[in-house]
């Protein structure tokens, strides 16, 4: 194939390639963002108090203390997480690996749910507070997700991880809360 047709089949093929990514939805019916989750987020959420890490730092000396909830992707096949790479999260977390994808199956929302109410021993009032990553839409869906089954107190630790490592506060292993 001439140099000149392979170049004009490569353009062409990337700009097919890039419109079908244009054409995929960011957010879900219900309002859940469903891809690009390592990208820019919000500075505001209507259903959380948005918090830094100084912020959660005083929230953690309150009594009962808050429910810090990490929703960081996991590997998931053939029934069980994957131990690709190590992942760490704050002291005291509780690790709901996938819950904060755009669309959860029954399974993956009842893993949620069930959880939460575990955690928080179904009091509605129970300070929550999501994270992830900096620029990690996951933990804005996990608060949605959250307000959608009538929890009222919840903190949205919108840079995460990446903020709390930043300040050099200790972090420990982390593993996945059991998949059912």
């Amino acid at each position: 194939m001439p140099r000149a047709l392979q170049t004009l089949a490569l353009l062409s093929l990337s700009l097919t390639l890039g419109m079908a990514h244009a054409e995929t939805p960011l957010f879900s019916a219900e309002g859940y963002r469903t891809s690009l989750y390592r990208s820019p987020t919000p500075t505001r959420i209507e259903a959380a108090q948005i918090i830094d890490t100084p912020g959660l730092q005083a929230l953690l000396q309150q009594q009962p203390n808050p429910l810090l909830i990490d929703v960081y992707r996991r590997q998931w096949l053939q029934g069980r997480f994957i131990d690709s790479e190590p992942h760490a999260n704050l002291p005291g977390s509780h690790w709901l690996a996938n819950t904060g994808d755009g669309e959860l199956n029954p399974e993956w929302q009842a893993y949620f749910t069930g959880n939460l109410q575990r955690l928080s021993n179904a009091d509605p009032q129970r300070a929550l507070v999501f994270y992830c990553r900096a620029d990690c839409w996951l933990s804005w869906n996990a608060v949605k997700r959250a307000a959608a089954l009538g929890y009222k107190n919840i903190y949205w630790y919108r840079d995460g991880l990446d903020a709390w490592e930043a300040a050099s506060l200790p972090v420990v292993a982390a593993r996945p809360e059991s998949f059912p």
